[in-house]
């Protein structure tokens, strides 16, 4: 999701849902191997969890930042059998999810709330109330336990270790709506809305200096998910122009694939080390109600 209070949601995603001619015309719109398409209320994030061959999506299910209890999370098998409709609930407008070992994180407006996997389903482990924030979004974390969560309201980057909260990076560094986020290896990688429509960048921070790295100078568009490519590059969601996009090391960007709505934060299964072995993404569509999965090697083979 995006930011500025109601704007975020005025902002990026209601630009995103009431501008259909918003697609570059680079790349089709591909076949999806499955889709979901019931159960799903406003699903904003898809995370595959290796351990349990399973992918997890965050559904806002009402108004961006509502305290209404309304979210949940639904757990999907790699197939598109729905396992568990509302595996875990009282939530309020859950957004980005990662996980720690067999712990599911998710951002949910102004904490990050913890589900341990389960052998009858999920069971809440930890609420962290992250000080001073206001729309928390995307989120990363470490093999430690260490979590990286975006406030797009406030240009500002969180890490939560132990149950506590701290500033990681903010201001002008960080840059207009911070949204996607991903930890590859000693970087954390952060994806940017931007103000104007299409103007996000995508820049690196060192996790122990902090020293910045802007990773192209292209257009990326409005940045919302993030996953690895080969090493170095990334394949990442621009949910304002409708597409997944590849970011080379040498700053290249890519259209691998348009939509006919606004892809958010998509989950990622397989290796990408090297292109013949890429996998699946799952993409969840905010306003379609759904998330569908696509076979990642055609795309990319098909743009170079």
């Amino acid at each position: 999701m995006r930011a500025v209070l109601p704007a975020i949601a005025a902002g990026a995603v209601l630009f995103a849902q009431a501008s259909p001619t918003v697609r570059p015309s680079a790349a089709p719109i591909p076949k999806p191997l499955w889709t979901v398409n019931s159960g799903l209320a406003s699903p904003e994030s898809a995370c595959y969890h290796q351990r349990t061959n399973s992918i997890f999506v965050s559904n806002i299910n009402g108004p961006v930042l509502d305290r209404d209890g309304n979210g949940y999370l639904t757990r999907i098998a790699p197939n598109g059998k729905v396992i568990g409709e509302k595996w875990a609930t009282g939530l309020n407008a859950p957004k980005g999810i990662r996980s720690v070992g067999n712990r599911i994180w998710v951002a949910d407006i102004d904490e990050v709330v913890g589900f341990d996997v389960t052998a009858g389903g999920s069971r809440l482990v930890g609420r962290v109330k992250v000080e001073g924030s206001q729309f928390l979004n995307d989120l990363a974390t470490t093999g430690d336990g260490r979590i990286y969560v975006s406030d797009s309201n406030q240009s500002r980057i969180y890490t939560v270790k132990d149950g506590k909260s701290s500033v990681f990076v903010e201001g002008d560094e960080v840059g207009e709506q911070p949204n996607g986020l991903l930890v590859d290896g000693d970087r954390l990688i952060v994806g940017t809305i931007g103000r104007a429509p299409g103007g996000g960048k995508l820049v690196a921070f060192d996790l122990n200096t902090k020293q910045r790295t802007q990773l192209t100078l292209e257009n990326v568009g409005g940045i919302d998910g993030i996953e690895p490519a080969e090493k170095g590059a990334y394949v990442l969601t621009d949910v304002i122009g409708r597409r997944l996009v590849h970011v080379a090391r040498d700053g290249k960007v890519t259209t691998l694939a348009t939509f006919d709505q606004a892809g958010a934060d998509f989950g990622y299964a397989g290796k990408i080390e090297q292109l013949a072995q890429a996998g699946t993404v799952f993409v969840p569509f905010l306003f379609g109600n759904s998330v569908s999965a696509y076979d990642l090697y055609p795309l990319i083979r098909d743009a170079r």
